[in-house]
């Protein structure tokens, strides 16, 4: 197994199941350009090794992750489309193994959107998860526009996407967004019993099945990225995010 690139991001091994670990918990787990790119090469050395049936996907210290670090998103002057972010959401879209999620504490932005992508998904009872980009005034990002409504319906994403509000695990297992709720010392355990549980079945079967369940769903994902970054980067430039960026920085240099 090839080590992690960037330091907040681990690499492990349980049996058949290659554990991927979100850890910078003193900022939340929030994610940096290189982590981002971590978890891309983490997710893409699951699919390539032959002893690996199934990833699961973590963060540190009772926490999933914040989102984006903002203050290194916005120094960034990489395009959208070549960002860390967008090589990992094609990874996830792309994945032909089942992708376990343990959620924690905070699940922000991308740490909502990633696990439109994944297959099981188990949360802690204090987990909130939130959408917030028209709140950003940005707009749905990693093919989430698609996704959500494609699972869960018009109306319900409409108002986890347009509201932007937070919401609790408990809604997002009503919703049909996460599989099982759990108490805190509890749901990692049980994410990894079933990603273990998944992992010891036979391979191509559950590969296969993925792939039947979300078949012609990849390629139309991949046009939603495209579509979301194009229009993410117009509206960047807006006065709207403008002033939610300027109120950002002035936040950091009075602190």
């Amino acid at each position: 197994m090839n080590e992690s690139a960037d330091k907040n991001i681990k690499y492990s091994i349980d049996g058949k199941v290659f554990v991927i670990e979100i850890n910078r918990p003193e900022k939340k787990n929030a994610l940096l350009p290189g982590m981002y790119a971590a978890l891309a090469a983490g997710l893409h050395q699951a699919n390539e090794d032959a002893s690996v049936n199934v990833a699961l996907i973590r963060g540190a210290d009772d926490c999933f992750t914040s989102g984006n670090d903002v203050s290194s998103f916005l120094a960034s002057n990489t395009s959208t489309a070549d960002r860390p972010s967008v090589t990992f959401m094609n990874a996830l879209n792309e994945s032909k193994k089942p992708i376990v999620a343990a959620i924690s504490g905070l699940a922000i932005g991308i740490g909502t959107t990633l696990l439109f992508h994944c297959d099981l998904i188990y949360a802690s009872e204090n987990c909130f998860l939130q959408l917030p980009f028209t709140r950003l005034g940005l707009c749905p990002e990693a093919g989430s526009s698609y996704l959500l409504p494609k699972q869960i319906g018009h109306v319900r994403a409409s108002e986890l996407l347009l509201l932007g509000g937070r919401f609790s695990a408990a809604k997002a297992k009503e919703y049909g967004i996460i599989n099982e709720v759990l108490p805190q010392d509890q749901y990692l355990v049980h994410a990894m019993e079933k990603a273990r549980e998944l992992a010891a079945l036979p391979a191509d079967s559950v590969q296969s099945s993925k792939e039947l369940i979300k078949r012609g769903q990849q390629g139309t994902v991949a046009d939603t990225i495209g579509v979301e970054l194009d229009e993410f980067s117009r509206l960047l430039q807006t006065p709207d995010a403008q002033a939610v960026v300027e109120a950002f920085l002035n936040k950091k240099k009075s602190a």
